[in-house]
């Protein structure tokens, strides 16, 4: 008897299972795919960073790394990430280009804590097969490595390349480049050598002369990458999402540096978006772990 009320006592008190909603989970898979596509124009930031930073990153790498792997059921799934990158990029592009040009810190700011706000889920992804000391000492290296190339990116200088179809074929393998190596802004680069404003202008008016070869490029680009990524993965866990979290460290170093200098009574408007960033992301992530994404692989 003592034994039954103890069996039931204790059904009782255990945690009901969260059970996961199509609907929510379509919606934020959305939300991640804007905020990524966000990012993926935005100088200084990157689109594979902010794809790390919410959890898409190391699923869509399987899946492009595995294409044979329950194909329809993986497209599926990375469907509403797609259609909210290409509208990120497409309705935001004007948007980039004006705050960058206008509003530099704040903007910068704003995802700086977007990004410190998921840093804790992230670091305890990268740990749940356990950490050993070499895994601090490859954070650290990549952290400082990552820094300081950053910083000198910002020394190269400006070369003006021609508008042409291999021209935007370049900037596509960039940018897709930018998704699959977290912290790398291709951006920047863009910017140095002189495409970032035709390109922003370009996707904003939907001119197809720069986005068809710019789609090719980020494709040729993230397939011919992916398989590597995924690779590592599959051999070295924990070595991996510690080279990435030390990549997300010292590129949001960099970046505070490089484009987030400001003073006066500016400090206190950035001091503010970078509250509601980490907030804005502290919510997504609680609201993720209310309604857990279904399982890949």
């Amino acid at each position: 008897m003592d034994k039954e009320l103890t069996n039931q006592t204790d059904e009782l008190t255990q945690k009901t299972p969260k059970k996961h909603n199509p609907a929510v989970d379509w919606i934020l898979r959305l939300i991640k795919g804007v905020i990524i596509g966000f990012g993926a124009i935005t100088p200084g930031l990157s689109g594979g960073l902010l794809a790390v930073v919410l959890g898409v990153y190391e699923p869509l790498m399987r899946f492009l790394g595995h294409l044979k792997d329950k194909f329809i059921k993986n497209l599926f799934y990375f469907i509403p990430v797609g259609i909210g990158g290409a509208a990120g990029v497409v309705i935001f592009s004007k948007l980039v280009s004006y705050s960058f040009e206008n509003f530099k810190a704040p903007f910068i700011w704003l995802f700086l804590g977007f990004i410190a706000g998921t840093f804790p889920s992230l670091y305890q992804t990268a740990g749940k097969n356990g950490r050993k000391g070499y895994h601090y000492l490859i954070l650290i290296l990549l952290a400082i490595g990552t820094y300081f190339l950053m910083r000198w990116m910002e020394t190269i200088t400006n070369v003006n390349l021609p508008q042409t179809l291999v021209s935007w074929l370049l900037a596509g393998l960039l940018t897709g480049l930018g998704v699959v190596v977290p912290g790398m802004s291709p951006s920047n680069f863009l910017i140095y050598i002189g495409l970032y404003k035709p390109m922003s202008d370009g996707i904003a008016a939907l001119n197809m002369g720069v986005i068809l070869p710019l789609i090719a490029g980020v494709f040729i680009s993230v397939l011919v990458l992916a398989k590597l990524v995924n690779w590592m993965f599959d051999r070295a866990y924990g070595v991996m999402y510690h080279l990435i979290l030390g990549i997300v460290i010292g590129s949001s170093a960099a970046i505070a540096v490089i484009h987030g200098q400001t003073s006066g009574s500016m400090i206190a408007v950035c001091a503010g978006c970078f509250v509601v960033g980490g907030i804005a992301s502290y919510l997504l992530a609680k609201l993720e772990e209310k309604y857990p994404r279904e399982s890949l692989f």
